[in-house]
């Protein structure tokens, strides 16, 4: 199967490794290995200590799978949930799995380039998009119904969502999930931003805890803020899908690495500490984010996220945003990435304020408005 350029993934190789500031990070501030080292209770310390550089089971090690269903609880960790190196890995497995030739797919867009175009390259897709309205983003889920067709196969969601941080509410989840359960469509669910919901009482349940044909997808690298663990997974219900989904992987990595699982089971294990201290960053730096675009109003317009550590505000000069970007990382060393990737043509571009340094990169943006003479 030829896929099209991965533009997100294309865009940001020539430039986030190069750049002083990635101000367009899709995950929260990254962890020292140490660190995470030393919160290890001792039994996991010893495994830690005594590891074997061999492979692992395909499914993912038994204690990692035990950890993950603490979240989901299904009814067989081994049966019911699968790791991958990524959730790009993942994504590719269960789609090219679940969908056949003659199969529709909804997709919530924009999104994560391989939720939309993997399933438009093996059939057909019809898109929900986003709107934007007096300052806020949001799906209108009521549409969906108009989109079902015969052979509608699966929806494609994503809360807290990439790249605006909407969120629905739980009856609309509830509501999307009966109209799925009445046409015996999947619901393949993004949940890489749970658990950075500004709102604890706006956090969804877990799809594929509640619906028997959801599938949910979780990764150490958002919220977590551990990407270089290359550790994902997907839960469900559906046992015989998730084994066929587990045979594809055969094909793809085989197994994970086995360092990354252990230092992913530590992580789960202190899940808590690890959700604190990453809230404590997105409080600070959404402060700031909102004052300046408050002050900047003139130049931008913001959408508040509900959720997650991104936001996709909007620049209302009469300026191409691919161009604004460009020129913000030549002059300042900080990358933005432009709603173009994301196939949005407003003058939208994303924003990540999950990092340590984000505060500079707002001094620098600022710099650089000055300089333009855009203030």
């Amino acid at each position: 199967m030829k896929l099209p350029i991965f533009k997100l993934e294309d865009y940001l190789s020539e430039r986030e490794f190069f750049c002083d500031i990635m101000f367009s990070g899709s995950d929260m501030e990254s962890f020292l290995m140490q660190d995470i080292i030393k919160l290890a209770n001792p039994d996991v310390l010893n495994i830690w200590n005594n590891l074997k550089l061999e492979y692992t089971l395909p499914l993912g090690n038994p204690l990692l799978l035990e950890e993950l269903n603490k979240k989901y609880q299904l009814n067989s960790a081994f049966e019911n949930i699968c790791t991958f190196t990524g959730a790009e890995e993942a994504i590719y497995a269960a789609l090219n799995t679940i969908i056949d030739k003659n199969d529709h797919v909804i997709v919530l867009t924009p999104c994560y380039q391989s939720l939309r175009d993997i399933p438009n390259h093996l059939f057909e897709i019809s898109e929900l998009k986003i709107k934007f309205d007096n300052g806020k983003s949001f799906f209108d889920l009521s549409e969906v119904y108009s989109l079902i067709k015969s052979n509608t196969k699966l929806i494609i969601i994503n809360f807290p969502h990439n790249p605006t941080g909407a969120l629905i509410s739980k009856n609309e989840l509830n509501s999307l999930i009966e109209l799925s359960r009445k046409h015996g469509i999947y619901i393949f669910s993004d949940e890489v931003y749970r658990g950075l919901e500004h709102n604890k009482e706006d956090r969804l349940p877990y799809v594929a805890s509640i619906y028997e044909k959801g599938i949910s997808l979780g990764v150490m690298s958002k919220s977590y803020g551990m990407p270089g663990l290359r550790i994902g997974w997907l839960a469900m219900q559906d046992k015989k899908t998730l084994k066929n989904i587990s045979n594809m992987k055969h094909y793809l990595s085989i197994c994970n690495s086995a360092p990354s699982e252990i230092l992913s089971l530590i992580a789960l294990q202190n899940e808590e500490d690890i959700n604190l201290r990453n809230l404590n960053i997105l409080n600070k730096n959404l402060i700031l984010l909102k004052h300046f675009f408050q002050e900047h109003n003139r130049i931008f317009e913001w959408f508040e996220p509900k959720g997650g550590c991104i936001a996709f505000p909007k620049l209302k000069l009469d300026l191409s945003i691919y161009d604004f970007c460009e020129r913000l990382r030549i002059k300042e060393g900080v990358v933005l990435l432009p709603g173009d990737i994301f196939d949005n043509q407003e003058n939208h571009f994303r924003v990540g304020y999950g990092s340590l340094n984000m505060p500079e990169a707002l001094i620098r943006l600022k710099r650089f408005l000055h300089s333009e003479n855009l203030v």
